[in-house]
């Protein structure tokens, strides 16, 4: 049974927006077919301080595939582009700048709670750097959890960073 899934794709490392046309192809040849694709948006590091801003989009993926071997794909994916989960973390803090970051959001409607995979995204609705590129793509998809629309997730946001349209003037 096919789904439509959800994946938002990050870089702040070397040529950004190749970067993600670069992470969208392999995921359209590993994972399943097309879907929708939003813009690009810039925006600053979350959860860390560097100089390297974020390019970020979201696409979506029809796939057949179950969550587990998709989150193999995306891992390694990552690994091909030059992700090094394990590189040395910025200043001291949780996150570093990455060539590539590849998260799965939404699984259809599915919710999953296994040690390696959690969904949907635990941390979705508290991210406006994806809420902004996901509601371009999905703004009426429900969140299996939370009951209420991407759009709805992005009105209630906490996170104040600012995220800007790519090649737009932003902070």
């Amino acid at each position: 049974m096919t789904k439509e899934i959800y994946l938002s794709l990050g870089s702040n490392l070397g040529d950004r927006v190749k970067q993600l046309e670069e992470a969208r192809g392999h995921l359209l040849e590993q994972v399943g077919t097309a879907g929708k694709v939003s813009r690009i948006y810039e925006s600053e590091p979350w959860g860390y301080s560097s100089d390297h801003r974020f390019c970020n989009c979201c696409i979506s993926v029809f796939t057949s595939l179950e969550p587990l071997p998709v989150l193999e794909a995306i891992l390694r994916i990552e690994q091909e582009m030059g992700r090094r989960r394990n590189a040395p973390r910025n200043r001291g803090e949780g996150y570093a700048d990455r060539s590539i970051d590849i998260d799965l959001l939404l699984f259809g409607d599915l919710q999953v709670n296994h040690p390696r995979l959690v969904l949907p995204h635990p941390a979705l609705a508290d991210r406006r750097f994806v809420l902004l590129p996901l509601t371009d793509i999905a703004p009426r998809i429900l969140h299996p959890v939370l009951g209420i629309t991407v759009e709805q997730m992005l009105q209630q946001c906490s996170d104040e960073g600012e995220v800007w349209p790519y090649g737009q003037p932003g902070k």
